[in-house]
């Protein structure tokens, strides 16, 4: 019998959580702990009180979380092949999405697995879940509490390890801690992914947080194609991506939601220390915009690494070249690295009505029943 995936084990184990929580005090505790996420400083995110507002968060953020990273991390292991991390440590981890996502993108891995947070109740929360995977390095992580966020910043030390992830922190520290954690998690980690949000905001921070990690030393593998400065003008788009995250029942009831699946839009970078691996040279490109089907061809976004942002029109004469592009999805490398297309397409300059969509809604294109999102 197969092993169930680390997805479907989640969404099982926040079911049985949310099933002992009665409906109206779930919304009532997403309500406040969203209302204070929307209203809050630059010094933190709201304070996880009790059991019931762990709950209320994992079951309203930890599905997008997970899917978020876990597309982070499918990139990593795509430009590292055959490699396994034997440690991991997910900083401000809370209730453990990332330790989750490791589990589905390494699930034969045995490593030793530690969280850092400084909500005890949200630790809590994520060693009861854990607890109830099928086996494997999430039963076995350490839950510890640590106070990450202190202004003037006092980042513990960090255990040297093979993976270290960050999401969705950066955006709840001042900068000079920000800045101090990734500077942490360059000196800890062989290979370091940190995620934010896929807002103009979550974006710089990436962006700030991946020049960091350069001047550390380490190389950039994904999103970015090269290691030089990023292309894009500040103020005048922002580079994101998004994942498509499966909706059960009890997370319908929680979100207010009636679609089974919601996109969630994210940033992210994803980097390694020299001779920690043995990856390939980057890819060409990488497509930073829904692919866009026009009658004959296919316009894709591309950010390259020889000569920054580029559109590519990919035409039905090309062949094998317009049916690669037909089912590229966005944040897909380009050309298709197992079928690179030929002959090669015509490129013009990205046009400046094309820009990031500002929203994150379910305004989902489709394409030949293919979904892009």
């Amino acid at each position: 019998m197969p092993p169930i995936p680390a997805s479907e084990q989640l969404r099982v184990a926040l079911d049985r959580l949310l099933d002992g929580l009665p409906p109206r005090r779930a919304a009532s505790a997403v309500e406040r702990l969203m209302a204070g996420y929307r209203g809050r400083t630059p010094a933190g995110a709201p304070v996880l009180r009790d059991r019931a507002d762990a709950v209320a968060y994992a079951a309203y953020r930890m599905p997008a979380t997970f899917g978020a990273v876990s597309a982070a991390l499918r990139e990593l292991a795509g430009r590292l092949p055959g490699w396994e991390p034997g440690g991991h440590l997910d900083v401000g981890g809370g209730t453990g999405a990332a330790i989750w996502a490791a589990a589905g993108v390494w699930p034969a891995a045995d490593r030793e697995t530690v969280v850092l947070d400084r909500a005890g109740p949200a630790l809590d929360l994520g060693r009861e879940l854990a607890g109830l995977a099928a086996d494997g390095p999430l039963r076995t992580a350490e839950w510890r509490l640590e106070s990450i966020g202190a202004t003037p910043p006092a980042i513990p030390a960090l255990p040297l390890t093979d993976l270290v992830t960050v999401s969705y922190v950066l955006g709840e520290l001042p900068e000079a801690v920000r800045d101090a954690v990734v500077d942490a998690v360059a000196r800890a980690g062989a290979a370091v992914v940190l995620v934010e949000p896929g807002t103009p905001d979550g974006y710089l921070r990436i962006r700030a947080a991946r020049d960091r990690l350069i001047a550390a030393g380490l190389r950039v593998l994904a999103p970015c194609p090269h290691d030089g400065e990023c292309p894009i003008t500040v103020g005048s788009d922002w580079c994101h991506f998004a994942a498509r995250v499966s909706r059960s029942a009890l997370h319908r009831r929680v979100k207010g939601g009636v679609l089974p699946y919601e996109d969630e839009k994210f940033s992210y970078v994803a980097a390694v220390r020299p001779g920690a691996e043995a990856a390939p040279e980057p890819a060409a490109a990488r497509i930073v915009r829904r692919p866009l089907l026009r009658k004959g061809q296919v316009l894709l976004e591309l950010c390259a690494r020889d000569d920054g942002l580029r559109r590519a029109t990919v035409s039905k004469r090309q062949g094998p070249g317009y049916r690669a592009a037909r089912d590229a999805g966005w944040g897909e490398p380009w050309p298709p690295q197992d079928s690179p297309p030929s002959p090669a397409a015509p490129v013009s300059p990205v046009s400046p009505d094309y820009p990031s969509e500002p929203v994150t809604g379910q305004d989902v294109r489709h394409t030949r029943g293919r979904t892009v999102e």
